[in-house]
């Protein structure tokens, strides 16, 4: 009896999982291609046109969105009210719109790995030593780590195996921090490093990196407090660090085996998934955060196709049985998407209200890993539906949303604000003497790893004002 049940739940269960899961990482372009493909496919689902609200079900006007999910608790500008928006009309036009600047107003290029972490090094980086640079860029794995014989390298180059370590040293020390490490132990390490400079870190934290880590990699604490006569409640500590902070593969976004598209690809954002905007475009108004639905009606079983399946019998019966299966399926993961996408939204958008108004200079340090929390999903929920997906702010901006999750972003937007007031040039170390004095505690080298990330030349070669 029980064996029977486990066969006729797990495979819905699984399946459920799976394509709410592959639903969630999809743009709003190709969420669009997706839903037109099963409309195609399966005669069991079909497209009313009649409007429901996505979210309370309610008839909504064909030209506008539902009254009752979209109205805000109060007009107050701290108030900010997400919903999901069926249109299919989702490029946002102005009076103005031209249709040959469409593509020009609306795609933002992410740049590809190694020509990011060039960029970072290159104010560090001797003329002579930019060879030996983009040949290890360019041997990244997709775990941003360098598998490679560092000493043929030296024969190939000529060189010694110092020149070609200092090399890699500076590439570890770009964002993401540990990219072009030889080992996940090494990628830690560095982090480790870097991170102690700007806070407070666990002191076992080190200890199990180096002398515990394939215990750390398959979660065997209780060992680790055995091998290396550490406290259960330092280990616990130690261990949450971790996890929140470092990551032994740094080009993905989560210690599985989900990768980051969202931050180092070859991405091209055509069309928000999101749009950020004041109610009626004052700013005194609430928030309205209007997430993009790319459909013109509702989905739903066909119902001619239900009735049909009553008289049906034999083989044509059950092939229409599983054709009606997947259609409920479809139809219940969209839901699911649209409820983790919405929930996601409310969350960031509250907490990265500043940086959505004022700039990037107030954006907070969150990561995926605190949002999952918080949200009570797994980490690599967030991943997904972060993954590809841009947002339109309400300056016109578009932006990935994974830049939500960027940490160093406020601290280059603080470091570009005082060169743009400064009177004089300022050496990187009188600016990490200025950022000390708000609070801000970073390297010489850290402010002109940011410094060159924003292509602003050092001190010597910009000009006086």
């Amino acid at each position: 009896m029980y064996q029977t049940q486990r066969q006729t739940t797990r495979p819905q269960i699984t399946a459920h999982l799976a394509q709410t899961m592959t639903l969630l990482t999809k743009a709003v372009e190709e969420l669009n291609e997706e839903i037109e493909k099963e409309l195609a496919a399966n005669p069991a689902l079909e497209l009313n046109e009649e409007l429901h609200c996505p979210m309370c079900n309610r008839i909504i006007p064909r030209n506008g969105f539902c009254t009752y999910c979209t109205k805000p608790k109060s007009m107050s500008a701290d108030e900010t009210v997400v919903f999901i928006s069926l249109r299919n009309d989702f490029i946002s036009r102005s009076d103005n719109y031209d249709e040959d600047m469409q593509d020009e107003q609306m795609a933002v290029m992410v740049e590809e790995l190694p020509a990011i972490i060039l960029r970072q090094i290159a104010s560090e980086l001797k003329i002579e030593d930019r060879p030996i640079a983009a040949y290890l860029l360019n041997q990244l794995n997709e775990d941003g780590l360098l598998l490679i014989n560092f000493e043929e390298l030296t024969t190939y180059f000529h060189v010694p195996m110092e020149r070609i370590k200092k090399v890699q040293n500076l590439i570890q020390h770009a964002d993401p921090l540990g990219v072009g490490s030889s080992t996940p132990q090494e990628a830690l390490l560095i982090q480790v490093e870097v991170l102690s400079e700007q806070r407070n870190i666990p002191s076992a934290v080190k200890e199990i990196i180096l002398n515990g880590f394939s215990l750390l990699i398959h979660e065997n604490y209780r060992e680790i407090t055995k091998k290396l006569k550490i406290s259960q409640d330092a280990v616990k500590s130690a261990v949450e660090f971790i996890r929140e902070n470092l990551n032994p593969f740094p080009t993905r976004a989560n210690w599985g085996n989900e990768r980051q598209p969202d931050s180092f690809g070859k991405n091209v954002y055509l069309q928000p998934d999101v749009f950020i905007s004041h109610l009626n475009n004052d700013e005194k108004n609430p928030l309205m955060v209007e997430i993009i639905m790319p459909v013109r009606g509702t989905l739903q079983l066909n119902p001619v196709f239900k009735e049909g399946m009553k008289q049906a019998e034999g083989n044509v019966r059950e092939e229409m049985k599983e054709d009606l299966e997947k259609a409920s399926l479809f139809i219940k993961c969209l839901q699911q998407r649209n409820n983790t996408m919405q929930r996601l939204l409310e969350r960031m958008v509250n907490s990265q209200k500043k940086y959505i108004l004022h700039g990037e200079k107030y954006l907070k340090s969150i990561t995926r890993a605190e949002l999952a929390k918080e949200l009570g999903v797994h980490e690599s929920t967030i991943s997904r539906a972060v993954a590809n997906k841009s947002v339109k702010l309400p300056n016109g901006e578009i932006v990935p949303l994974a830049k939500f999750f960027e940490r160093n972003l406020n601290i280059r937007a603080m470091i570009h604000e005082i060169i743009n007031k400064e009177s004089k040039p300022l050496s990187d170390t009188q600016i990490m003497e200025m950022l000390k004095k708000q609070g801000i505690n970073i390297a010489r080298r850290t402010v002109a790893k940011y410094r060159s990330m924003d292509g602003v030349l050092p001190a010597h070669m910009r000009k006086n004002k």
